[in-house]
């Protein structure tokens, strides 16, 4: 089912997640679904988006959805950083939407996680897929894009794809 996306200032984007354990499937099945149909939604609405944080539909848990050629699932992920080399990127947010801010993220990082069937999966991701499990993990530890901004000049209205050209 579709969910409202919480917006900039509700205190429940600030909050730490807890974990999910294995026993829970059945709530995490329910929560990915409600994922998926939200992100679809923004998606038609906004004509953007790739992933979703639970506590951006107001679900205090550590699971991540991201949907790019297809649907993945991050159970209680956990990030690595295998280098020290940034970027400086132009982040979105659904919570946020317009409202672009200018944030340094690891160039690359190393995803530990649950899936469904509560198989331990590891991806690597680079470039633009770091960025956004970055940003998307950050929720997870009640952190927004705006908390990261380089300076307080950091911050831009507009979208996203005004500044990809």
């Amino acid at each position: 089912m579709m969910k409202d996306i919480l917006l900039l200032g509700d205190p429940r984007l600030y909050v730490m997640c807890t974990e999910y354990r294995k026993e829970n499937l059945r709530e995490i099945e329910e929560t990915v679904s409600d994922l998926h149909d939200t992100l679809m939604e923004y998606r038609r609405v906004h004509g953007s988006g790739r992933a979703v944080a639970a506590p951006q539909i107001g679900v205090q848990k550590r699971l991540l959805y991201m949907y790019i050629d297809k649907p993945v699932v991050l159970i209680n992920p956990v990030l690595h950083f295998p280098t020290e080399e940034k970027m400086i990127v132009m982040d979105d947010c659904m919570s946020f939407p317009n409202l672009l801010v200018k944030v340094e993220r690891y160039r690359e990082c190393i995803v530990e996680y649950h899936d469904l069937q509560w198989h331990n999966l590891k991806m690597h991701l680079e470039g633009d897929l770091a960025e956004l499990i970055q940003h998307e993990y950050d929720h997870l530890d009640g952190v927004l894009a705006t908390m990261r901004a380089i300076d307080e000049k950091s911050f831009f209205l507009g979208n996203i794809k005004d500044y990809r050209k």
